[in-house]
């Protein structure tokens, strides 16, 4: 940021030029939050171009990153199916169909003990094949999801 701003006592804003933003989830581990700013800035520079077809891709990101949807330091179930559903899309564009496993997926929801939610990520997936441009695979006994072939996603 070009302008002077600080985080909040509590790390849950930043404030820039005297406006409070919420602050992208701390628990995200940096690989995975470097491919989701990649997307999200990607996405800002679309708006550019495309034009407000681009604003729904950049707020997903958002959401991905926990800056947008239910606070991170409250997560409840219904808050984190929509926010793996938001990393999912954005992590696919970022790589280009995938795969993107949901061991991945549960290290940004949770941070510290990502096993506890890989069960929750598993049932998003299954639930949103039917809607979603989603198709199963697997790497090692993980499960995943990727693009299908020649799809370009979003």
């Amino acid at each position: 940021m070009n302008a002077e701003h600080r985080y909040t006592d509590d790390g849950r804003y930043i404030v820039v030029n005297g406006r409070r933003w919420r602050a992208t989830d701390p628990e995200i581990p940096p690989d995975l939050k470097s491919e989701l700013v990649g997307e999200l800035m990607w996405a800002r520079r679309q708006i550019k171009t495309a034009g407000d077809s681009a604003r729904p891709r950049v707020h997903e990101a958002k959401i991905a990153l926990g800056e947008r949807g239910e606070p991170w330091w409250e997560p409840t179930d219904k808050g984190r199916r929509r926010r793996a559903e938001a990393v999912i899309n954005a992590l696919l564009r970022a790589r280009d169909g995938g795969p993107v496993c949901a061991l991945e997926i549960a290290r940004i929801l949770s941070g510290a003990d990502p096993e506890v939610l890989v069960s929750l990520v598993e049932s998003v997936i299954r639930n949103r094949l039917r809607d979603q441009a989603w198709v199963l695979c697997r790497i090692g006994d993980e499960l995943c999801v990727r693009w299908p072939p020649d799809d370009g996603g979003g």
